[in-house]
């Protein structure tokens, strides 16, 4: 069964607590898919390319149609003229959303934790507050971790705490609302307050 650690108020470990059985049953592939619909919600789609319908000019046919020994051509914002439209060039109409249902983005999100809790990398904390608003003092509480990235999840009724942390480098602090499967598997190690974590395990009683 695999353990989340807890951690105390100066971040040393306290103790460990369990995450549901189930979560070691869940499919990587579920993770796959998730991950690849966030990614894919992210695309710009500003790629255009002008038709020939689009090109400006083209109103005079180049020549005569016959008698110059060239091709016929009607407008020179033909495909086959430099300077004319493209064909089959690339649209800003392209949807790229791919659709995961609820329950999906569910398990990839406890398949992710589960992943982080086996790693040795899960840490829960009774909260994660920075009165300061200072840098210094957020920076100060991912030192102490020792860990190469981190990813803070909160309830965030503290706006000081979002101050504190939001210049830090690999680090980031989110909100319990806005914490999904790609946030956990993108950062090294996630720490999440004991009220976020109760929140999530008590979905699967």
């Amino acid at each position: 069964m695999s353990k989340a650690i807890v951690l105390d108020k100066q971040l040393n470990k306290n103790s460990e607590i369990n995450l549901p059985e189930s979560y070691s049953e869940i499919k990587e592939h579920n993770l796959y898919l998730y991950i690849k619909s966030y990614l894919a919600s992210l695309r710009n789609n500003s790629a255009k390319a002008k038709n020939r319908g689009e090109v400006s000019g083209g109103g005079k046919k180049p020549w005569s149609q016959k008698g110059g020994g060239r091709a016929r051509a009607g407008s020179i914002t033909s495909p086959v003229f430099v300077g004319g439209g493209v064909s089959h060039g690339p649209s800003n109409n392209r949807n790229y959303d791919l659709k995961v249902n609820k329950k999906q983005k569910r398990l990839a999100l406890e398949f992710a934790l589960e992943q982080k809790a086996n790693a040795g990398k899960l840490y829960v904390i009774d909260s994660i507050e920075i009165e300061s608003g200072k840098t210094k003092d957020a920076f100060q509480m991912f030192k102490t971790l020792n860990e190469r990235s981190v990813l803070f999840v909160a309830q965030m009724s503290n706006e000081n705490t979002f101050l504190a942390f939001r210049n830090l480098k690999n680090c980031y602090l989110v909100d319990a609302n806005e914490l999904n499967a790609y946030l956990v598997a993108a950062f090294r190690s996630v720490v999440m307050e004991k009220a976020v974590f109760d929140s999530i395990v008590a979905r699967n009683q």
